[in-house]
Parts: structure tokens; sequence; C-alpha cells
């Protein structure tokens, strides 16, 4: 929730990402945790982030959030699969 609130600062009057959470009831099987562990990776092929994942997961947010008419024109049908990020 931290990076979150920290993330609205990058866009002034947005809807603040606390109104957009709708609860649901737990359901039969539902896992209580989600986590991410790359140790197996690291293990058995030797990788290892070159990005902490805190500061990467901050870095796609910002980039998401710096790059709206890229994911509105996916909502309303725009975007045909061009490549972004890419000088002309």
């Amino acid at each position: 929730d931290t990076l979150l609130s920290a993330l609205n600062d990058l866009m002034p009057g947005a809807t603040d990402h606390r109104t957009l959470i709708t609860l649901v009831s737990d359901r039969p099987g539902h896992d209580f945790r989600y986590a991410v562990d790359s140790g197996k990776i690291e293990r058995e092929l030797g990788w290892r982030p070159s990005v902490p994942f805190d500061k990467g997961i901050k870095a796609t947010v910002a980039w998401y959030l710096a790059n709206t008419q890229w994911t509105d024109s996916i909502i309303d049908g725009r975007y045909r699969l061009e490549r972004l990020g890419r000088g002309q």
C-alpha cells in the first residue's frame, strides 16, 4: 500500500487506488498468501535479478502511469500490437 500511495503522487488528480479495490468473500481453495520466490531459478541456473523487486515493480507501475495513452488504446481497441519504446 505504501508503494501505491507514493505512486499516487505521480498522477495528481488521478483516482486513489484504494477506491478501486473491491473486497470479495474467500472461496474454497483460495490461496492465503502469494509470494514471488526466485530461489529455484537462482539455485538451478545461477540467475540473479538485475533489479531488486521493489525497485522493479515501482518502475513498472510508474511506466504504466506515464503511458496511459497506451493502456487506453488497449481498452478501446485501437492498439494493434505495435512495438513501443523504439526510436523512429
